[in-house]
């Protein structure tokens, strides 16, 4: 049925080995359960593989099967609460199994190669449509001990900025909404549609403030930005087309990039850690 790739899931370490072994059965298993017959060549990113299908009347698909983790466990509830309003359509879906029947969207088409001014029209404008209450037992946002994880990587950071972090960050989440929320919104996660022009995936659902999802929108597409002021001129607009808070935007950006840093130290992403770190010294209170 399927094939996967060589070094598919090597970011989940071994823990995901028997699931990888796991994948080609599973597909087999919901190929036959929903009628699919498979019409393309498999894709994947990180932690899910996806397979073109066409349904038993002919209409085209996508079969998703993801790794589960507190990230993805919840991407059908809120593919569900979103209801197929500039995001994919949710046709089906295991919660046991990790597996997802989407609507097809055309994945050679993203925001990621649109004129910057399109990509912010849509996803300023996903960030203003898409604010449904959060259901019960969604996830919430708990802001990492950021002193401890900069101390645990030998203080590669100024200790007064990590710290401003980490008591803003806190703070924030203790005073946040109940929104659900994209937490991982960018360009290349919104692709071309049908039903719409444009049409968002793979959301990384929580509860919580809707500026909380700025930040991916500036750190990608980061190299397109003039500067300082490249960069506070696309936070501006997506605040704008997005009804956002400024003031708390600007707070949750500031937050997340610092926790981003450090993240991207720990890593070894030297290029995201670049982005982050200009995101982190912009938007400093």
């Amino acid at each position: 049925m399927i094939t996967v790739p060589d070094g598919f899931g090597a970011i989940l370490g071994d823990q995901a080995r028997e699931w990888r072994a796991a994948l080609p059965a599973l597909a087999t298993k919901c190929c036959a359960r929903w009628r699919l017959t498979p019409d393309g060549d498999l894709l994947h990113g990180n932690v899910a593989v996806v397979l073109p299908v066409r349904r038993a009347d002919g209409h085209p698909a996508v079969l998703k099967l993801t790794w589960l983790d507190d990230e993805t466990r919840q991407e059908p509830a809120a593919l569900r609460a979103w209801d197929g309003q500039g995001v994919v359509a949710l046709l089906d879906h295991d919660d046991q199994d990790g597996a997802l029947l989407l609507e097809r969207l055309d994945h050679t088409r993203s925001l990621l190669d649109a004129p910057i001014e399109e990509a912010l029209a849509v996803t300023g404008g996903l960030l203003r449509r898409l604010r449904v209450p959060a259901g019960p037992g969604l996830r919430r946002h708990e802001f990492p001990d950021l002193v401890a994880e900069n101390a645990a990587l030998g203080g590669p950071l100024p200790a007064a900025l990590v710290e401003q972090a980490r008591e803003l960050g806190r703070d924030l989440a203790g005073t946040a909404g109940n929104t659900l929320v994209n937490q991982d919104l960018h360009y290349e996660n919104v692709l071309r549609g049908d039903r719409e022009p444009w049409l968002m995936i793979d959301p990384k659902p929580l509860a919580g403030d809707r500026e909380f999802g700025v930040i991916p929108l500036l750190w990608n597409r980061f190299g397109e930005l003039a500067g300082d002021r490249g960069l506070r001129d696309r936070f501006a607009a997506l605040c704008d087309i997005g009804e956002l808070d400024g003031g708390r935007a600007r707070a949750w950006t500031f937050c997340r990039a610092v926790d981003t840093w450090l993240w991207c130290l720990e890593g070894g992403w030297d290029g995201m850690a670049v982005a982050v770190e200009a995101i982190s010294r912009a938007f400093r209170p």
